[in-house]
């Protein structure tokens, strides 16, 4: 059985390549997959990933409300006459985010019209009622969890102080009611640290043994040294989501301000961009940080790399990860990183980096000043933070450890191969 090709389809709602770890984590599965010799299909909803060519995408089309100028006014008189359409729209205009519920309801009209013939569905945490179904028609079904949603929805409520904005944040993790019912009743969880089972298994209530930890890889030719680049003195990288209180970026704005008089050529590249108007653009404005800060977003995983090989350290200050991609990916490139404790970040940086107390400024600054002190120190921690992701975090892995999840979960169902 096992030197058989399986037919994989992997679902992924959102998948952008260049935002976020769910499309780096289809891109590099799938392509992972595909050199084991798998025939891999990828259904994905905009924004879409970029897929070795051995690998299929099928795009699924929504109303894609997040990049329309204004998505009161998005809905067309033809979107009237669908129910996921028309359903889409309502929540959201509501206040609620429906996309992995809508995208569920698409992959499985998909799915009946084309006479699907796939050995396994992996879903890359929609978590969508249409699992269920697809599982009741007699397809072994495993879903990744990266981290539970219901931590984010957590933290987001401490940081809010005003009442209404704590309501509308309910309201939009309303998806998360479907999430935990689905996680409890599907075939297999699979999840990228034993800090996210733990959390699984208490906010999802999920069975511990249906959880199975697998760790992502970091593609080392990818992320990799680049000794012909100088580094740029007392500059520091850094991952943001938006506004997301998880990533923990006021509180590196509020380091970097503290740090600014010991080192004034101190500047921040920031991966992503912060909301015009939210909390960590008015932090920026009140500390005067705006000529010390640059923001990249969309930017080709090539022109990354180039800014990894010009920083002096990489920090992570989020309060929670479920895995931490932006450390590995930091120190692949031999650039010393500064974590917190939060989440699964102890995990993916161990004893090769500098780890701090999530939500403690103080703390993060006093561990960027020794970094930016010492170039030995920075030597040290960029050698073995390379090291560690090379013995410990490869996508080949990862890819082996989700075939053989994938074989016992056709086992276990006693469906035999589609090939």
């Amino acid at each position: 059985m096992g030197n058989k090709s399986l037919k994989i389809c992997i679902l992924s709602y959102r998948s952008n390549p260049r935002s976020g770890g769910q499309g780096v984590y289809v891109s590099f599965l799938s392509k992972a997959l595909a050199d084991l010799g798998h025939q891999v299909d990828v259904i994905s909803s905009e924004p879409f990933p970029e897929l070795d060519s051995r690998v299929k995408l099928i795009k699924i089309f929504g109303l894609n409300l997040f990049e329309k100028e204004n998505h009161v006014t998005a809905l067309r008189f033809k979107h009237l006459f669908s129910f996921t359409d028309f359903f889409e729209w309502l929540s959201m205009l509501t206040g609620g985010f429906a996309e992995p519920y809508t995208f569920g309801r698409r992959v499985l009209k998909y799915l009946k019209w084309n006479n699907s013939d796939y050995d396994i569905i992996h879903d890359n945490q929609s978590l969508c009622h249409a699992l269920i179904n697809l599982k009741k028609k007699g397809w072994p079904v495993i879903a990744t969890i990266h981290h539970p949603i219901s931590l984010d929805l957590k933290i987001a409520i401490e940081h809010e102080e005003r009442w209404q904005y704590k309501l509308l944040i309910n309201r939009w993790h309303y998806f998360l009611k479907m999430q935990k019912d689905v996680a409890r009743q599907i075939d297999q969880v699979v999840t990228v640290s034993e800090s996210s089972k733990n959390d699984i298994a208490k906010d999802f209530g999920v069975a511990r043994e249906n959880i199975t930890v697998v760790h992502n890889g970091i593609d080392t030719e990818i992320f990799k040294p680049m000794p012909q680049i100088e580094r740029v003195a007392e500059t520091i990288m850094t991952t943001s989501s938006a506004d997301s209180p998880l990533k923990g970026l006021p509180y590196l704005l509020k380091a970097v301000a503290a740090l600014a008089e010991e080192f004034p050529n101190l500047h921040l590249n920031i991966l992503g961009k912060v909301n015009e108007g939210g909390t960590a653009s008015k932090l920026i404005e009140e500390l005067k940080l705006g000529s010390k800060i640059s923001f990249f977003s969309d930017i080709s995983t090539s022109e990354l790399v180039m800014l990894y090989a010009k920083a002096s350290c990489a920090v992570v200050p989020s309060l929670y990860e479920g895995f931490g991609l932006p450390a590995g990916e930091a120190m692949a490139c031999e650039v010393p990183v500064i974590s917190t404790d939060g989440g699964a970040l102890p995990e993916v940086v161990g004893e090769a980096g500098l780890i701090v107390r999530a939500g403690d400024h103080e703390v993060l600054k006093e561990s960027i000043a020794r970094l930016l002190r010492s170039p030995h120190l920075r030597k040290e921690y960029g050698e073995k933070g390379r090291e560690r992701i090379i013995k410990k975090f490869s996508w080949y892995r990862c890819a082996k450890q989700m075939e053989s999840l994938y074989l016992k979960s056709l086992e276990t169902s006693g469906t035999d191969y589609v090939s």
